[in-house]
């Protein structure tokens, strides 16, 4: 029959508090109990720890893998939507214009430079500016010629010219070579163009 007032209840706890002291026996049964109930529950819970490792490593695994795919991402790679990765080539910088390698220099651009030299140098007294251009014109290129307009043939020194072309560089379409004199070096460039090699600029050389 169920207990249904305080008295009767309170009279139940007394029973069941006092129970272990009722006896040397009772009271090694009760912590016997005890011990067990603390080892069952300590059990319970570094089970539970346990359990949940699992979760904890996978979360560091996932942040490992986000960390991975950033640093990839920084160094240039993208990742795609199947989980692979793609490198983006870097782009190669040039650092500066290279130069061509010096051609075997043809016959002809120094004899074009030789007969133009001698053409500079041939200022006898009574030429006029127009005779001397005349003379230059076959081997200069149209375009420099107009140049040449500004010259005063009274102020050229030299008057013949004292030994062969010695190249400086030369390419495939242009040759520059200096010239003696008996006053000076020439630096003369000619290119090749549809008419063949042609003066394009010179300098008196000291």
């Amino acid at each position: 029959m169920p207990i249904r007032t305080n008295r009767g209840r309170a009279a139940v706890y007394r029973r069941l508090w006092g129970w272990p002291l009722r006896s040397p026996r009772h009271l090694v049964a009760t912590g016997i109990g005890v011990v067990v109930l603390a080892i069952a529950i300590a059990v319970a819970i570094n089970h539970g720890v346990h359990h949940n490792k699992p979760g904890v490593s996978a979360t560091a695994s996932s942040s490992s893998a986000g960390a991975t795919t950033s640093a990839g991402l920084s160094d240039g790679t993208s990742a795609s939507s199947g989980g692979s990765t793609t490198t983006t080539p870097e782009q190669t910088r040039l650092t500066g214009v290279p130069s061509p390698a010096n051609a075997p220099t043809p016959p002809a651009a120094l004899g074009v430079i030789n007969l133009w030299g001698r053409a500079w140098v041939n200022h006898p007294v009574g030429m006029t500016d127009q005779q001397w251009l005349n003379q230059l014109a076959p081997y200069t290129t149209p375009e420099f010629l107009p140049q040449m307009n500004t010259v005063d043939v009274t102020n050229i020194a030299a008057t013949a010219v004292t030994g062969q072309p010695v190249v400086v560089n030369s390419y495939t379409g242009s040759v520059e070579a200096t010239l003696a004199t008996n006053a000076g070096s020439l630096d003369i460039t000619v290119i090749l163009t549809p008419q063949g090699w042609q003066v394009s600029t010179y300098n008196q050389a000291s």
